[in-house]
């Protein structure tokens, strides 16, 4: 069993946790919508990354009825 040789100090401990912090998001808005998104990814709402449709949304798709 694994038994400390010397007290772990406040400040030495506290110094080990300082890059345990939690940062908030950083939503940008998407060109094409005004939308907030991550960045560099494909915005939910409206399917653009860059300038450009690349995911279809549901709207867009036309589904035939006797195919669903």
């Amino acid at each position: 069993m694994a038994v400390q040789q010397n007290k772990v100090t406040r400040s030495r401990r506290n110094k080990r946790r300082s890059h345990d912090a939690l940062v908030a998001g950083n939503p940008n808005e998407c060109t094409n919508c005004g939308e907030l998104k991550r960045p560099h990814h494909v915005c939910p709402s409206c399917g653009h990354y860059a300038d450009r449709e690349v995911v279809a949304t549901v709207d867009d798709v036309d589904l035939d009825e006797d195919a669903a």
